[in-house]
């Protein structure tokens, strides 16, 4: 977990880092570096996305986010991948007074067909865990609160596997997750952009998207 404390910063604007399943806050350190450029307070956080299910892992990151949403200024959260359902599953429990707005990348909000496809294998069972079985198409449909707050949602149509990418998801997809389930519905704005589902947080138009939704809730005219 990493907060980056600057002087004079009380009332700039944070933003909660949530990474997606089977990564760490490693994968988003690029993203944390522009945001913080960009005058916003971060904190990026590890937790273990293999070995609860999403609701537990809410809880597990609330008191880190509760401290972190003390300060008097906005507070969003960009989330990449399953990273977007567990913001969901936190603000739908412990919503914070100062909530802003979200940013997910590549988020499956009506799950996925590689989940589906997987979610009988043992391997996957074990390496995924409890929140990996949380992420087929089943699973989805009203697992979750709809959203009530400002949501951006940013999907990739470049895929690397072409087993998964081909064969198992609809088109266009990211690899991963498919630009259909990654809409939401409620969300504010929606983007696409031509870049694999672990590429998102590295993209650099994927970046600057992010910090123009969470300026202005809204993404730039493509």
């Amino acid at each position: 977990m990493h907060e980056v404390p600057r002087s004079g910063d009380a009332r700039c604007p944070g933003v909660v880092l949530l990474h997606g399943i089977a990564r760490t806050s490693a994968s988003l350190t690029k993203l944390e570096r522009a945001l913080r450029a960009s005058g916003f307070k971060t904190l990026n956080i590890d937790y273990p996305s293999r070995k609860k299910p999403i609701a537990a892992l809410a809880g597990d990151i609330h008191e880190a986010v509760d401290g972190f949403a003390q300060r008097d200024a906005p507070l969003h959260f960009v989330a990449h991948s399953m990273g977007g359902l567990v913001a969901r599953a936190y603000i739908a429990k412990y919503r914070p007074d100062r909530l802003a707005g979200v940013v997910m990348l590549g988020t499956p909000n009506n799950g996925s067909e590689v989940a589906d496809l997987l979610s009988g294998s043992r391997v996957y069972r074990a390496f995924y865990g409890p929140a990996g079985l949380e992420l087929t198409t089943g699973s989805r449909s009203d697992s979750l609160p709809a959203v009530d707050y400002p949501v951006g949602v940013i999907a990739g149509s470049r895929f690397i596997d072409p087993v998964a990418g081909l064969l198992v998801l609809p088109k266009p997809n990211d690899g991963r997750v498919s630009v259909q389930s990654a809409m939401l519905s409620g969300m504010a704005d929606h983007i696409v952009v031509k870049v694999s589902h672990t590429g998102l947080p590295r993209h650099a138009t994927v970046i600057d998207q992010t910090i123009a939704f969470l300026h202005d809730g809204r993404f730039k005219p493509g």
